[in-house]
């Protein structure tokens, strides 16, 4: 018999949040210091306007920190200096290419464009943190985020509004504005997969045949693979997008992964996939002329074929080839000789700039930020929250490999953007909305429970029995504790004698490692009447 302590209430101090506040600085640092070294290094001076430029920096650092202390105070503090530091260096390298001049599409006002674009992103994300409570809301919306997705992807195929830019019709033109409707359909899509696969991941784990050593699933459950699969390719072959077609079906198949743990279904979308891309390549020429500019770039007839040279992608090699280990120095490259060089292709305008040593020290801050996603991906205690935070933090890694391995060959060339440095002011709203999530989740994943945790039973009441399998804890007054060896939850509930009253039934889940739940916190999940009924 063993006998339960009282139950001592978690502490309720809020954190100071002085590790995110110093980081800021240096992220400010970071990011400015980049900015007055272009001036330097062009023009032995300061930016015109780099006084602007770092005040509207600073007021929105410090902004987004408050509305964190207030809002959000358990949020994870590396999340939000990570992306202000990337924030920083891409406004650094868009006025620099500005200043400097591009022989190709740079319109003088890039910088004041991104900058104005960097106000609405972090605006977003504050009011995604400011007026999402809970993130598990979300997933009430799980179909209307699917078709919300589905029309976002569709916009650009019509007639009226869609535009047909360098090849790729996937920009909309509304009100004079370009956007590019499906860097928010990954968002939407990620809260439809999430909500999908948490209520039907049990049978999408089932086995089926095996095969060559691998444990297929059963074929009744391929069915929303090849949906998804169907639609990437009709992305592919009809709005000529490689990078969002990669997009999409990878996050599925990543998310799939994340919820049945069966590399089976990695495996499947991997081969389906590539399958499609050959049948693709073999019969539309224009996906044919990209795998042509990706195996035999320097080839004569393909370098000087116009539309749809190998021009911009050698000129990407050569710039990093010329910035070697340690860059040229902010300034001292000549980025204005690479077709979009402030969008596409920055990735090799900060290598001439920056050399190896800064391409690998950015990288090193989007690891930081996968990570910190991962990790409030593993710490959130519901279904719903893990699978929406792993989705969203694989979904920024998937897009920087994109566009890295598009301009280093590893891939096809696609048209994705790097995450907060490239110019484009639907990928750079979009990703700071995928932060905001992010922020939130990892609030309510690290947000104290003012309920009992496990070993622990309401002040009033003592509780004997197992030591060993999962404990479910009555919660509330006048309730019963129910203890039984195995079991992952308990009703709550008025215990016998007790006065009867109209309260709601609580099912309260103590999770020990073995059952799934987190083995460093022991998470603890309060299911009411309203949410068992939606599981």
């Amino acid at each position: 018999m063993a006998t339960v302590e009282p139950h001592t209430a978690p502490s309720t101090r809020r954190p100071s949040r002085r590790a995110e506040a110093g980081l800021l600085v240096l992220a400010l640092v970071i990011g400015i210091g980049a900015y007055a070294s272009v001036g330097f290094g062009l023009q032995d001076a300061l930016p015109d306007d780099f006084v602007v430029h770092s005040l509207v920096l600073v007021v929105l650092a410090v902004g987004a920190h408050v509305v964190l202390r207030i809002k959000a105070p358990y949020a994870d503090q590396v999340i939000l200096p990570v992306v202000v530091a990337l924030n920083g260096i891409g406004l650094a390298m868009i006025g620099r290419i500005a200043i400097g001049g591009s022989l190709v599409g740079s319109p003088s006002d890039l910088a004041s464009k991104q900058l104005m674009w960097t106000v609405l992103g972090v605006v977003a994300a504050c009011g995604v943190v400011w007026l999402l409570k809970d993130h598990r809301t979300l997933r009430k919306y799980s179909y209307t985020a699917m078709i919300v997705g589905l029309v976002l992807v569709v916009l650009p195929l019509l007639p009226v509004i869609g535009r047909n830019i360098n090849g790729a019709r996937i920009w909309v033109n509304i009100a004079g504005m370009s956007l590019q409707p499906a860097e928010f359909a990954k968002i939407a899509f990620a809260i439809f997969f999430a909500g999908y696969l948490v209520t039907n991941r049990d049978t999408l784990a089932l086995a089926g045949p095996k095969v060559l050593g691998l444990q297929l699933p059963r074929l009744r459950d391929l069915g929303p693979l090849v949906i998804v699969w169907a639609a990437s390719l009709a992305v592919l072959i009809f709005e000529r997008d490689l990078g969002t077609s990669l997009l999409f079906f990878g996050l599925f198949v990543a998310m799939l992964y994340i919820a049945t743990e069966r590399f089976s279904w990695v495996a499947i979308g991997l081969s389906m996939f590539a399958v499609g891309a050959v049948v693709a390549a073999s019969a539309f020429p224009h996906v044919q002329a990209r795998v042509d500019v990706w195996l035999n770039p320097l080839a004569p007839e393909i370098f000087g074929r116009d539309p749809g040279g190998s021009g911009q992608l050698v000129g990407g090699m050569f710039g990093l080839a010329n910035g070697g280990l340690t860059g040229t120095g902010w300034g001292q490259g000549y980025p204005r000789l690479v077709p979009y060089a402030y969008s596409d292709f920055i990735y090799t305008s900060l290598g001439e700039e920056l050399g190896l040593a800064g391409l690998l020290a950015i990288l090193v801050m989007y690891l930081v930020l996968v990570e910190r996603g991962l990790r409030t991906a593993i710490g959130v205690r519901d279904g719903f929250g893990k699978l929406l935070a792993g989705g969203l933090a694989f979904v920024m890694a998937w897009q920087l490999f994109v566009v890295i391995g598009g301009i280093t060959r590893i891939i096809p060339l696609t048209g994705l953007t790097m995450p907060f440095v490239a110019q484009g002011g639907s990928s750079l709203l979009a990703n700071w909305l995928v932060v905001g999530l992010l922020l939130r989740i990892s609030d309510n994943a690290r947000r104290p429970s003012s309920l009992p945790v496990r070993g622990q039973v309401a002040p009033s009441q003592a509780a004997t029995g197992p030591t060993t399998g999962s404990q479910p804890v009555a919660v509330g007054a006048g309730s019963q504790v129910a203890v039984e060896a195995g079991e992952a939850s308990a009703v709550v509930g008025p215990s016998r004698g007790a006065p009867s009253q109209d309260l709601p039934t609580q099912v309260v889940r103590t999770d020990r490692p073995q059952d799934g739940g987190d083995p460093m916190t022991g998470a603890t999940e309060i299911i009411d009447d309203t949410e068992r009924k939606n599981l």
